[in-house]
């Protein structure tokens, strides 16, 4: 089950509430009583899939031992320089860092 979080768009009061899938995206505020002010908000995944067991088993797309563990290849192209370093939350996996993959 999912831990969702909202937040009062009326007095600002934030909660965290372990719900279905199917849960409503907004509910009446505890604190002020706002009939739906409390909003979902779109928070950070708490999981994270590097490492070993499926990408040791090739299940990352990479070749076996070139996964998130595995040293760098010499050689590898430097990302450009144009690129701005990942912003907070972004660790640089969002479409902007990603490297483009050659047809």
């Amino acid at each position: 089950m999912p831990l969702y979080e909202y937040r009062c768009e009326s007095c600002g009061e934030q909660e965290e509430k372990l719900e279905g899938f199917s849960a409503a995206v907004e509910h009446a505020c505890p604190k002020c009583g706002a009939g739906t002010g409390m909003k979902r908000q779109i928070s950070i995944a708490a999981f994270n899939l590097a490492g070993g067991g499926w990408e040791a088993q090739g299940y990352s797309g990479a070749a076996p031992g070139k996964g998130a563990g595995a040293a760098p290849a010499a050689d590898k192209p430097a990302a450009p320089a144009d690129k701005p370093a990942p912003a907070a939350g972004c660790a640089g996996g969002c479409a902007c860092h990603t490297p483009k993959k050659d047809s």
